[in-house]
């Protein structure tokens, strides 16, 4: 286990692989932890450097006071690739993961050699319906809106026959709600469209084909917006790292062997 202190708040990190690898960071999404990379890390090439690391407010990371907006995130994330020594990295984002990234890059292009956006976008929802949620939470529990969410993240099958699923239920449900609320007004406040548009390193999509977060036209969008290419996930709602590790793995290694200088 490993801790990064920065602006007061601690930030559990996990860094594995050799220190000279090539660098692959990973942000996860709202309401998982570092866990939900556990199924495709496995599968990436030897040798690589994997750094994944609870954002606020989720899992062993600090759930500082709601709420949060983007800046701040990016900026923990740019804390970490400090206190690490972290560069040339590859980031790999999803959901608001995606979000982090797409803001580190533009922010720190000397960081970054390439960007994974996986079921993301320059701009997700309304702010009124960021808004309705954090006051649906505050006032029932996460737990009260966890069977939707969940819907929305997962396929069917899965839902109905993978035993995992009840252990990703539980991760949402025990997400600390100031973390969860923060990071919905994070969401709720940013569209990164302006800078996203700007991007010049190599940049890869991926969306889980039956995601019902960020559907695919939403994602394809964001993709088009930074000349990224983009590939559709079969058999995937919103954590296709989850569903689909396999078909996603593919995909990075793929993108990282053609981003080698």
């Amino acid at each position: 286990m490993q801790v990064v202190i920065h602006a007061g708040a601690a930030f559990h990190v996990r860094d594995e692989g050799p220190r000279d690898g090539r660098v692959v960071m990973f942000a996860n999404s709202l309401g998982t932890d570092l866990r939900v990379w556990d199924a495709l890390v496995p599968l990436l090439p030897a040798g690589l450097r994997l750094v994944r690391f609870d954002k606020r407010g989720h899992g062993l990371s600090d759930a500082t006071p709601a709420p949060y907006d983007m800046d701040t995130l990016i900026g923990d994330a740019e804390a970490i690739c400090t206190a690490l020594d972290l560069h040339d990295i590859t980031f790999v984002g999803l959901s608001i993961g995606g979000m982090i990234g797409q803001g580190l890059a533009a922010r720190r292009p000397d960081l970054l050699r390439a960007l994974v956006l996986m079921d993301t976008a320059a701009k997700m929802g309304s702010a009124d319906m960021w808004r309705d949620r954090i006051t649906a939470i505050r006032a029932q529990g996460i737990a009260a809106l966890a069977a939707p969410i969940l819907e929305r993240w997962f396929t069917a099958p899965f839902r109905a026959a993978d035993p995992d699923f009840r252990l990703w239920a539980n991760m949402l449900r025990r997400t600390p709600v100031e973390g969860y609320v923060g990071c919905c007004a994070a969401i709720a406040g940013a569209d990164l469209s302006a800078t996203t548009r700007t991007l010049s390193l190599p940049v890869l999509a991926l969306c889980g084909a039956e995601d019902g977060s960020s559907p695919p036209d939403l994602v394809r969008a964001t993709a088009a917006l930074c000349g990224a290419a983009f590939h559709l996930i079969a058999g995937a709602g919103h954590l296709p790292c989850v569903e689909a590790p396999a078909a996603t793995a593919r995909l990075i290694c793929d993108f990282l062997e053609r981003t080698t200088p």
